[in-house]
């Protein structure tokens, strides 16, 4: 049997083996869902030995998402609130070129912060800047269908 890469999913895909075990164990974990959101595991520690796990919702919302991009066969990076991301790494997270997103810093759309010659973004205020981006853009799909439907254009 061929050894797996240890190399994080930031790095490569996931192989047909992780792909399978990722959607099986994402099937186990819906199915434990309580209606709140929760789940309670129970694993096997040692021999004999089991361990009783309670994870909140977000917790186990948060493994699903990963479990649901393994499963699709992507890669993925976790990035914490609070890193201090290249604007090569912005523009990635942003899906956007790096000179659109200098355009952007330097517009003020994004705060940023200098260290020598490079600008450094926090995770924290990109994150925001894509989530008013992501609310204005809906807000405009939402107006054009109720556009279109007063028109009688749908």
């Amino acid at each position: 049997m061929n050894a797996l890469p240890a190399e994080a999913f930031s790095e490569r895909l996931p192989s047909k083996v992780e792909i399978a075990n990722a959607d099986q164990l994402r099937r186990i974990l819906v199915g434990t869902l309580d209606e709140e959101g929760r789940t309670t595991l129970n694993l096997a520690t040692e021999p004999g030995e089991i361990a009783q796990v309670t994870l909140t919702p977000a917790i186990a919302q948060t493994f699903l998402d990963v479990l649901r991009l393994i499963a699709s066969g992507k890669g993925f990076r976790v990035i914490p609130v609070n890193a201090q991301l290249t604007t090569q790494e912005a523009a990635d997270l942003l899906n956007v070129s790096r000179p659109f997103l200098i355009k952007l810093l330097e517009e003020g759309a994004i705060p940023f912060t200098k260290a020598n010659r490079h600008r450094r973004v926090s995770a924290e205020a990109l994150l925001a800047y894509k989530a008013e981006r992501d609310a204005r853009r809906a807000q405009a799909l939402s107006d054009m269908a109720a556009f279109d439907a007063e028109e009688g254009l749908l």
